[in-house]
């Protein structure tokens, strides 16, 4: 099924709304430079999915409750955007599926963001308390204004001068360019007695320093979930 781009908009939030997933912006393409559509075109547009703050949570833990299975979360996702990408006509895309589509370039255009020193995406509502659970490609340009109300304002890295996410992690794996973020270090920490006791329990520390976005912050069974994912 196929409609104008309002009406794509429409059917995408009527069939994620119990989800929590939400819409986080569409990226348009230029002729042949979008991702490949199912049939072998290129996608002229691509509408980004994820949640914002807990959205995602409370479905997803109740779905959880009755799965045993591995990575949950993707699995979870998947059983919610193919099915509605296929009844829109689209094509459905997952980070954690390969050919690896560039999420993260897609969601500095859609949403005109930028990476903080953990290498996470800031939002200037959300903080980093978001994320992204997969996308939906179109044939037709979409040509959405989604990310309108944020186009423009300040990185939330550049006005804050204390950066205590700079200053908070106890083995000092944050820096301040997010290409330097000593991920062995903090794996490795998250496997001492005292990553066990604080990082693993509470979400990262650093991640929970930053004041952007506190009213998004995950719940403390939804960071635990994350962080043994990391693990």
């Amino acid at each position: 099924m196929m409609g104008g781009p309002s009406s794509i908009s429409r059917e995408i939030e009527t069939g994620l709304g119990p989800s929590g997933i939400l819409i986080r912006g569409t990226v348009d393409f230029a002729m042949g430079e979008g991702p490949l559509l199912a049939d072998g075109t290129n996608a002229a547009s691509v509408v980004l999915l994820g949640n914002a703050g807990g959205s995602i949570w409370p479905a997803f833990s109740r779905w959880k409750a009755g799965y045993d299975g591995p990575d949950p979360l993707d699995t979870w996702s998947k059983e919610i955007i193919h099915p509605l990408a296929e009844r829109l006509g689209g094509t459905a895309y997952f980070p954690s599926d390969p050919p690896w589509q560039p999420f993260q370039q897609w969601a500095m255009r859609a949403e005109r963001l930028k990476p903080s020193p953990l290498g996470i995406l800031i939002h200037p509502d959300y903080g980093l308390w978001h994320g992204y659970r997969g996308a939906i490609g179109f044939v037709q340009r979409l040509d959405d204004a989604s990310a309108s109300s944020i186009t423009g304002r300040r990185h939330a890295c550049d006005h804050c001068p204390a950066k205590p996410c700079l200053s908070t992690c106890p083995v000092s794996a944050i820096r301040p360019d997010p290409q330097n973020f000593a991920v062995s270090a903090c794996r490795s920490h998250l496997l001492t007695l005292s990553g066990q006791g604080a990082c693993m329990v509470s979400g990262c520390l650093a991640r929970n320093a930053c004041p952007v976005g506190e009213q998004y912050r995950y719940l403390s069974a939804q960071l635990e979930f994350h962080m043994h994912a990391l693990r």
